[in-house]
């Protein structure tokens, strides 16, 4: 009956029905296979999901990571991070967005696709920044049915173990005996996951830590064929194995090359907990009367701590650690180092007597831990020389590691997925590796302070592979004993060595010294290996410097730092010896400091800030594309007196954050220029910025595009201005990018890459003129890279919403301005009445050379009003209207205008409603109309 009453639907369709039709359509219809039931129907396959996802639930359930001395309820404590989509600079349309933030249940969003080809999700973030526990939470969502239900089958692997996998495995043996062994029909359950890789999910944490670096040249395609690990893992990623297969890859950013972004569908950036997300994980922790508060209070107070809490890891530290903060009396630390000598005190008072806790972490408390201590610190930097972070039983017995030891709470023991085996130990995070290691250093009499120096001579990702080859020919050559401290520091990962450095730097400064002095450690060793830092620390900057390129005569040099770079200034704030900074940047002679897509969050600023503070000449310091926020600019505030310009665009900056910065800056001399594009700012800040203008009358360019100001903000900008009269730049310091929007400029550059140079020429291009000057330099993204190179003065609000009433009110307070150049009111919902004012404006106005309204609805009524402004100005030299609804009626009042007017270069309507013959016809009729 259901073969005939389909044939009977297709021959209702069907528009001639010829005889014989109904027959013929029958036959087929009969012919057809018996659709089976769904797979994972089967008993075998329906054995196996409820085998995995009570597997993987009973994994996720709760947080023992960061944790020896208890399990936490992920469900009650789990906190949402800052995830972000990253995208390439220049790869946004003409109005671009901040990063799209997304929830963990989007993180497989059709959004902000690099590569539809690909399969993985890649999600990167610094050490501490939550990837771990966000791929536990993902997972405890899929096992208890709450989300991600898209995927039947979601295999959880760690990186760091599967590393240790020695023997030749397939995707067989990855799948089921180092995931999750089906207890029957093994071969149909395996056929079912090779017929329906749509619906598998495997995710892959800690790809930093899997010491094989990535290559798609060795092409692994058979599913049962066993081959290395790296190999299995690097073809599952390409889709060689397993394609439509969704993965999901953890990494730290310095970890991930280009090779591998290549096979990436989707990058998300894990920022780490916002300032709301700090007080809510807080909140979750203590649920009794009273601590949250009091430790949020706390935090406050203490902003160098709270910049260090955005990092999860450090946020739970504090939490563990809030009964020492509370005691402390105010005195809260303020480096990295403070804040795990703090957790080490908290781990050795739990296993001392009670009366030990009165006396916090003294020497006789580390002097009766030490030996414990150096065990646990040689076992860390055995592993990090030989990229190990996981320990058999017999690795912890070689490093003298007792079950004692053990119990303190520093070890715990790594989620196995291996029926039956024995679950290794692992530092309960990698920082805590780094620290040990760090700590092993700077105590062990094992310690020759002349191996420091392969601490501090790490190579970062950037350098060549042949560099770290040569280095370790260089170190067999000279004889170093295998095992040997050098040798260990030679074998590191550079991120885990850097983040060692800056912990023994911490540990070597005057402050603790003495702690370690106290420990019966030979006060001449300590002393030589702090003088070996300090050396070591000094070369490696002299070093940075002097790749710097020589400056053009005559010109101010402006350098992009490097990541290297982040790390020395965070390794000498770790020291607290301001003579140290001081002499540290006495040499630096730049005036622009680029630190763009550097991963700086508030703890980097605040390192930066204690060394920058110190410079002899004012900087323009660049950190557009971080992490820096509203806890970061407040770490800026110090070495705000030494800045000449400050860019924070794409930073997660609040108006509580910049009503701070803008406070100090109004006491600041030397500071002419904020850009604070696509940040989250609004009308709450205007009145801020308003004083701002009117109290610093050097003041130069203030750029606010792509945030919230709407009519009421704009009103307020303006009463600002009217009394200020050396502003030039109000909005973003460059055109939106991906774009081409080619210049009549001095110079051409045919690279990019010459960013630098070109800004240096635009500099000298400015020399003679009357009065301060600002230059902006465009890089379009057009197919030749060549970057233009204009001089402008702007006032820039593009991206906003100012409306009419927002025009009219910054209309009326630029009619008299003399030193403005450029308006920019892209995207600003601007109509025909903003447009007047604008026209009436013109007539005054007798300075600007460039005015930019597209993507508003200015019409023909705006046009006509703008053409007799037109009719009577003398400055102005481009107008834009593109993307305005503007007909032909509009284009005639302009042509009629530039009969009047010989200034005026470029009239730009492209995008309008123009038929094709109109385009030509009006082209011929003025050279000057862009259509």
């Amino acid at each position: 009956m259901g073969a005939f009453n389909e044939a009977r639907r297709l021959l209702d369709l069907a528009t001639v029905k010829a005889n014989g039709l109904a027959a013929f359509l029958l036959q087929c219809v009969q012919e057809l296979p018996v659709p089976l039931a769904l797979p994972f129907e089967d008993a075998a396959c329906k054995r196996y999901l409820s085998k995995l996802r009570t597997m993987v639930s009973a994994q996720s359930r709760f947080l023992s990571t960061y944790d020896g001395t208890e399990s936490l309820c992920l469900e009650e404590i789990y906190t949402e991070n800052v995830l972000e989509i990253r995208t390439e600079a220049g790869m946004a349309g003409p109005l671009q967005q901040s990063p799209a933030t997304l929830g963990l249940e989007e993180l497989f969003s059709t959004r902000g696709h690099l590569n539809e080809d690909a399969d993985t999700v890649l999600v990167v973030g610094e050490a501490g920044s939550g990837k771990s526990t966000l791929l536990q939470q993902l997972h405890l969502l899929w096992a208890s049915g709450r989300a991600f239900q898209e995927f039947i089958f979601v295999f959880p692997f760690s990186c760091r173990q599967l590393q240790c996998l020695a023997k030749p495995l397939s995707v067989w043996t990855l799948l089921f005996e180092h995931c999750c062994w089906p207890d029957l029909g093994q071969q149909d359950v395996f056929q079912v996951l090779l017929d329906h890789p749509e619906r598998i999910l495997l995710t892959f944490d800690g790809f930093d830590e899997f010491r094989f670096r990535f290559t798609d040249r060795d092409r692994h395609c058979c599913p049962t064929a066993p081959t290395s690990v790296q190999s299995l893992l690097f073809n599952l990623l390409q889709g060689n194995l397993l394609k439509n297969a969704r993965k999901v890859l953890t990494s730290r950013p310095d970890a991930v090359s280009a090779s591998l972004r290549k096979h990436v569908r989707t990058e998300l950036n894990l920022k780490g907990f916002s300032e709301e997300g700090i007080e809510l994980y807080l909140r979750k922790r203590h649920r009794e009367p009273g601590v949250a508060e009091r430790l949020i209070c706390c935090l406050r107070a203490t902003s160098a701590l709270h910049s260090l809490c955005h990092l999860p890891v450090f946020s739970w530290m504090v939490s563990k650690c809030h009964r020492e903060l509370f005691l402390q009396g105010g005195v809260s630390p303020k480096t990295t180092t403070d804040m795990y000598l703090l957790i080490l005190q908290h781990f050795l008072l739990h296993a001392s007597p009670p009366d030990s806790a009165a006396h916090g972490l003294g020497a006789g408390l580390l002097r009766g831990s030490l030996l414990t201590l150096l065990h646990l610190g040689r076992l860390a930097l055995w592993g990090l020389g030989m990229c190990c972070y996981v320990f058999s039983p017999r690795q912890l017995q070689a490093a003298h590691v007792d079950s004692e030891e053990v119990s303190l709470g520093f070890l715990v023991h790594a989620k196995t997925v291996v029926p039956g085996s024995t679950a290794p130990l692992e530092f309960l995070h990698i920082t805590f590796q780094c620290f040990f290691a760090a700590f092993y250093l700077a105590l062990s009499a094992d310690t020759p302070p002349s191996s420091l120096r392969h601490l501090f001579n790490c190579h970062g990702p950037g350098c060549s592979p042949l560099t770290g080859v040569l280095s370790k020919l260089r170190m067999r050559d000279s004889g170093c004993k295998e095992g040997s401290v050098a040798a260990l520091l030679q074998g590191a990962e550079p991120h885990n060595l850097q983040i060692t450095a800056a912990f023994l730097a911490g540990l070597l400064s005057q402050e603790h010294r003495g702690l370690l002095a106290e420990c019966q450690v030979s006060e001449k060793a300590l002393l030589w290996r702090q003088a070996c830092t300090r050396r070591c620390l000094a070369r490696s900057l002299r070093k940075h410097f002097r790749s710097i390129p020589p400056a053009v005569p005559g010109e101010a040099k402006s350098v992009h730092a490097m990541p290297s770079f982040i790390w020395l200034i965070r390794s000498l704030y770790e020291m607290q010896e301001e003579r140290l900074a001081q002499e540290a940047v006495r040499r630096l002679d730049v005036g622009h400091l680029k630190l763009t897509f550097c991963s700086v969050g508030p703890a980097e600023c605040a390192a930066l800030a204690f060394v920058l503070r110190h410079l002899r000449q004012p900087v323009a310091l660049q950190l557009d594309h971080n992490s820096v926020g509203d806890m970061g600019v407040e770490q800026l505030l110090p070495c705000l007196r030494v800045c000449k310009a400050l860019y924070l665009r794409d930073n997660n900056v609040s108006d509580r954050g910049i009503c701070k910065l803008t406070e100090h800056a109004v006491r600041c001399e030397q500071l002419q220029k904020l850009a604070l594009f696509n940040n989250k700012l609004t009308d709450g800040c205007a009145h801020s910025m308003a004083k701002l203008l009117a109290c610093k009358q050097n003041f130069l360019a203030l750029r606010l595009g792509n945030n919230h100001i709407t009519a009421a903000g704009a009103e307020v900008l303006a009463q600002g201005l009217r009394a200020n009269a050396s502003l030039q730049f109000l909005g973003q310091a460059s055109c939106p990018p991906a774009r081409f929007e080619p210049r009549v400029g001095p110079r051409c550059w045919r690279h990019q890459h010459l960013f630098q140079d070109a800004l240096g020429a635009a500099q000298s291009l400015g020399k003679g003129g009357h009065g301060p000057t600002e230059f902006l330099l465009e890089i379009t993204s057009c197919t030749s890279g060549d970057v233009y190179l204009s001089t402008r003065y702007l006032l820039r609000l593009w991206g906003n919403q100012v409306g009419d009433r927002g025009a009219q009110a910054l209309a009326e307070a630029l009619g008299d301005h003399r030193s403005l150049r450029w308006l920019s009111l892209v995207g600003n919902d601007i109509g025909s009445v903003g447009a007047q004012a604008l026209a009436l404006m013109l007539e005054k106005n007798m300075a600007l050379e460039e005015l930019c309204l597209e993507e508003n609805h200015v019409q023909d009524e705006g046009v006509c009003c703008l053409a007799k402004g037109l009719e009577k100005n003398s400055s102005l030299k481009v107008l834009k209207l593109s993307n305005n609804c503007i007909t032909s009626l509009g284009a005639e009042a302009l042509l009629q205008a530039l009969e009047k007017n010989d200034t005026i270069l470029e009239v730009w309507l492209r995008g309008n409603t123009f038929s094709p013959e109109e385009t030509e016809k009006l082209s011929h009729r003025d050279t000057r109309l862009l259509l």
